[in-house]
């Protein structure tokens, strides 16, 4: 929960006011465009970044009152930035293992036998079975991604946090990581779930809530079939825009008219 959160960097105000409710259970899209704060504000849940003013509420602890590393092992985690952390050579089964620590790259931290049955599992989930031994640094976008989530999982977390799990592939490796990602969200035992994305096409089915974000402040936030309108994600990007959802999925187009 956030209660009139600001982030202020220099003359920069990169949140602005946001409150922002997510109840257990949910699954949550934010989108906005470039500079909108939505990383911002997914790094604050994430527990990677303290607000400049306001209360942050995480599964019931408040941030600033809380050890953040006992609270990040119930947080799952998956970023570009991450990914840059973690040591090219390391096998696709350590990466996701050392998920269970929230550490990247294997150190003196121990593993029994439960936690290679669950990393195997995921591996397994996520369709890395042949890529188990191969190491992070020779993997294409799409496996990167999928490791991560993976990896992300691997602590049985209360709360998923998912920063543009879609950016940069293809369309063949985003629509495999959506039909992933929509058997997650519609799995009821699946951990809360929050995922930056750009773009409506990447939502998944099975997502069920919207924040949508320009210039730090909220523009509108609540189910996504309230959420997405034509009004709202027009004022969201400065652009006339028409959506549409059929079948699950949604699109939109710029429509000058």
């Amino acid at each position: 929960m956030f209660t009139d959160v600001s982030v202020r960097r220099g003359d920069a105000m990169l949140l602005d006011s946001v409150s922002w409710t997510v109840n257990e259970g949910e699954r949550w899209i934010v989108m906005g465009p470039n500079g909108a704060g939505k990383t911002t504000a997914l790094r604050i849940a994430a527990t990677r970044l303290h607000p400049t003013i306001g209360q942050v509420s995480i599964l019931g602890e408040e941030l600033g009152a809380v050890d953040v590393a006992d609270l990040r092992q119930s947080i799952g985690w998956a970023s570009g930035p991450l990914a840059d952390g973690i040591p090219p050579q390391e096998s696709v089964l350590d990466v996701v293992q050392t998920g269970a620590w929230a550490v990247m790259g294997r150190w003196r931290e121990h593993y029994d036998d439960a936690d290679r049955v669950r990393a195997e599992a995921l591996v397994r989930a996520w369709g890395l079975s042949a890529l188990a031994t191969r190491t992070f640094g020779t993997l294409s976008e799409g496996e990167r991604k999928r490791t991560l989530i993976a990896r992300s999982l691997m602590a049985d977390p209360e709360l998923l946090l998912l920063d543009e799990p879609a950016a940069g592939l293809d369309l063949g490796g985003r629509e495999s990581l959506l039909s992933a990602l929509t058997l997650l969200a519609r799995d009821h035992a699946s951990p809360t779930t929050v995922m930056v994305t750009h773009h409506v096409e990447e939502i998944p089915d099975g997502f069920t809530h919207g924040l949508l974000m320009r210039e730090g402040c909220v523009v509108a936030s609540g189910p996504l079939t309230e959420v997405l309108t034509d009004s709202s994600l027009s004022a969201t990007f400065g652009i006339p825009v028409t959506v549409r959802s059929e079948s699950g999925r949604w699109s939109a187009r710029h429509d000058p008219a």
